[in-house]
Formats: structure tokens, C-alpha cells, sequence
């Protein structure tokens, strides 16, 4: 009976530890992703939306509005790399400044801009895997046949 005990504490152990070695790992890959992200956001996307993300008056929307960018989770990818024309509401607003496209940024560098923007200013959102933006620029290409 002890050694029942045992083995179930050691069992018990290791499933604790491996569950929270991942979410380490996890909270790590993303980290390494929205420090990327910050270097490509500050070249490309701080002139219009900020340093905080809060936009450029009535021109270019605030990137602080969760449920926008939750909403358009997947046609991020495809705006920053194609540019957006064309009225977009934002947090009540309504936006119709054209907004350039980025076509030299590679998918993971997408993928690091997003997860930064994703995760700051506000917002939660996790990693954007490149596997999610691969899918992403592919659909939107798929779109546009």
C-alpha cells in the first residue's frame, strides 16, 4: 500500500511538472516573439499608430481595441502584408485612411509583429504561430485569385 502511495505522489509530481514546464516554455517562445515584434513594429507601424498603439487622431486606428483585432484575428496577417484600403470602425470609429503594404516582411516576422501587437497596449492574445500566418497569408492569397 505504501508503495501504491508513492508511486501515485511521483506520478502526480511529474504531471505537475510537466504541465508547467510547457506553459514555461510557452510564455518563453512568446516572449522571444514580442521582442522581434518590437523591432519590426518600431521600423514599420510606430509613425501612424503610435507608441502606445493609441493611432493618429481620426487618420490611422488605435491598435489598442481587443475586440477589433480578436475579431480580425485571421486577416491580420493579410493586412499587414497587403496594406488595407477602404473604411474600417475601430473602437466606435471609422477609419478610411489607406494603410500600406509590407510585402518585404517575411511570414515570421509577421508572425513577431503580431504577437507584439497582439500582447501589448492592452491586449492578450497569445502567440501568432507561423504555422497561423502561413495558413493566414495563404487564404487571404486564395482570396484574391
Amino acid at each position: 500500500m505504501r508503495n501504491h502511495y508513492l508511486y501515485t505522489c511521483a506520478a502526480l509530481l511529474s504531471l505537475y511538472l510537466v504541465f508547467h514546464s510547457c506553459q514555461h516554455e510557452q510564455a518563453i517562445r512568446t516572449a522571444q516573439y514580442a521582442v522581434n515584434g518590437q523591432k519590426l513594429y518600431v521600423a514599420n507601424c510606430q509613425n501612424c499608430h503610435g507608441t502606445k498603439g493609441e493611432g493618429l487622431g481620426g487618420l490611422y486606428p488605435p491598435l489598442t481595441d481587443s475586440l477589433f483585432l480578436n475579431t480580425h484575428r485571421e486577416q491580420l496577417a493579410c493586412m499587414v502584408k497587403n496594406g488595407l484600403s477602404g473604411p474600417i470602425e475601430v473602437n466606435g470609429q471609422v477609419f478610411d485612411t489607406e494603410m500600406p503594404a509590407n510585402p518585404a516582411l517575411a511570414p515570421i516576422e509577421i508572425a513577431y509583429l503580431l504577437t507584439y501587437i497582439g500582447n501589448s497596449f492592452g491586449n492578450t492574445m497569445g502567440i501568432f504561430s507561423l504555422e497561423e500566418i502561413q495558413a493566414a497569408l495563404a487564404a487571404c492569397e486564395a482570396d484574391n485569385r
